[in-house]
């Protein structure tokens, strides 16, 4: 039995979509914006506060809007609930009391959580990248100096 249907609309959310897809180009970006802008360059305390507000927004929607609204589809549309257990393919996480081999019960709540905490990574890792990127921009691989046979730099040539 799956729990989801691929021929009935309710396995598409379009608001869980839009916000993941809206969250994410957000959060990218910033990276094109980091690379026009300057190091060096000093920040007004309006241009702080505009990159501390846009930010929290940022994270706001990445930590409370995307994952609720794939919880809310999930318990709403998809029916995944505490008392709906998860069998597997072939039934190999069918518990013992029900006739399986598996140790404990697996319910489609546990699942959606599962779902929830791998999204909470991918957002994660995302700010990770971009503060990455962002901390890195300006910086200009070093060009390298030729050397000679003995591993001197050569100033001039010979």
């Amino acid at each position: 039995m799956l729990a989801i249907d691929i021929l009935k609309w309710p396995g598409v959310n379009q608001a869980f979509l839009f916000s993941f897809f809206i969250t994410s180009g957000l959060a990218l970006v910033t990276i094109p914006f980091g690379k026009r802008r300057p190091v060096g360059t000093p920040t007004s305390w309006g241009e702080a506060i505009l990159g501390a507000t846009y930010t929290f927004f940022v994270m706001f929607l990445a930590f409370g809007v995307v994952p609720h609204q794939l919880i809310d589809h999930i318990d709403k549309n998809l029916g995944w609930r505490k008392d709906k257990l998860l069998f597997g393919p072939g039934g190999i996480l069918k518990p013992k009391h029900l006739g399986g081999s598996f140790p404990m019960d697996v319910s489609y709540e546990a699942l959606r959580d599962i779902v929830v905490v791998g999204l909470h990574v991918y957002f994660v890792a995302l700010m990770i990248f971009v503060m990455v990127a962002w901390q890195k921009r300006g910086e200009k691989a070093v060009k390298e100096i030729e050397t000679s046979t003995y591993g001197r730099p050569l100033v001039r040539k010979s």
